[in-house]
């Protein structure tokens, strides 16, 4: 019997679908009258949200030449000494949208006078009633306690709002070509997946993104922490260079997120050096050469764009953390010390 959380990660290709068809025009409208009225971006988020929002960082810097920076809530909830917003449009990205101090910060835009945007999974949740505009997510409920599929709607709705912003209709009629990408990467994941169970003792692992995949790095690695209490961390191939890189020693397990764009070249060149130190490779690419180097190859599906790619890069993670949840004989549907909703000050 399958568990929840396997559904939920196979049911992201129609949830994609789902909410560019009920959602485009929405965020259409909500872009016509943002259009001028902000210079750049605040991001309040926690958790796998805010892995979302390291991804708009690239996403809308590079394709609108918007700065986003990532909120510092606890400045607007336990210091009560929230910064100036001015020229600010400010987003609260929350799958629940119950924490307090994601909403203490569009809160305090309001009092500002800054444009608000909530995107969650809930129209009905206090961060939703905070904001001026909402993009719901169409998520349907996630039962499961590791969030999946409200991570890559996030992802589709900044890449929608990215589109509406410059006005690109060319990058939006590519976004709908997600959700058989999504597929594809999941059927043919089939073949390999199984083989995590080759890890099921291992306590600790490097994941490595850069550029786009910066974000898909750090969201793999909560994925692997939540679901398989192992000690994984996050770096771009550049950060791991510069020191954690001494970690590394025959056997020590590396996630790399490599699919083919501007850093090919640098994720290659990183790849190979992990091969000399005899580390224990765990690939994400659709490059034949690179996933043939590694101890666990993980396919995705060929010719997405890289500034699409970690909407299909993080499903590999996804099903890996699954699947060495259940080798571990943990309950990847509810782990333990973790609830749903998590409400910080």
């Amino acid at each position: 019997m399958a568990s929840i959380l396997e559904s939920e990660i196979k049911q992201q290709p129609e949830i994609i679908t789902e909410l560019i068809e009920r959602e485009n025009k929405n965020v259409a409208n909500i872009a016509s009258e943002l259009i001028g009225k902000f210079k750049y971006i605040v991001i309040a988020a926690r958790g796998t949200s805010d892995n979302a929002a390291r991804y708009a960082q690239y996403l809308l810097g590079a394709f609108n030449h918007i700065q986003v920076a990532l909120a510092t809530p606890s400045l607007f909830s336990l210091y009560s000494t929230p910064p100036d917003l001015s020229h600010a449009l400010v987003i609260g990205i929350s799958q629940s949208g119950q924490s307090p101090d994601i909403i203490s910060v569009l809160a305090e835009a309001n009092n500002q006078d800054r444009p608000t945007l909530a995107i969650t999974n809930d129209v009905r949740s206090p961060l939703a009633t905070c904001a001026r505009y909402i993009i719901p997510l169409h998520a349907g409920k996630e039962q499961a306690i590791a969030a999946t599929k409200t991570y890559t709607s996030s992802l589709a709705s900044l890449v929608m709002l990215s589109c509406h912003l410059a006005q690109d209709k060319d990058r939006l009629a590519v976004l709908n070509q997600i959700p058989v990408w999504l597929k594809s990467t999941i059927q043919g994941l089939a073949e390999s997946i199984h083989r995590a169970e080759r890890y099921r003792f291992m306590e600790h692992c490097a994941v490595i993104g850069r550029g786009f995949n910066y974000s898909t790095a750090f969201e793999i690695a909560l994925k692997v922490k939540e679901l398989t209490r192992v000690v994984a961390e996050p770096y771009s191939s550049a950060d791991f260079r510069h020191g954690p890189i001494a970690t590394v020693t025959p056997g020590f397990p590396v996630i790399l997120v490599a699919p083919r764009g501007a850093v090919s070249k640098d994720m290659a060149e990183l790849i190979n050096h992990l091969v000399r130190l005899k580390a224990e490779l765990l690939v994400i690419s659709e490059d034949q050469e690179l996933l043939n180097i590694a101890q666990l190859p993980l396919p995705i599906a060929p010719n997405v764009p890289e500034w699409l790619s970690p909407l299909v890069s993080v499903v590999p993670g996804q099903m890996f953390g699954l699947n060495l949840a259940i080798a571990r004989n943990l309950n990847p549907d509810n782990p333990e010390g973790l609830k749903k909703v998590t409400e910080t000050l």
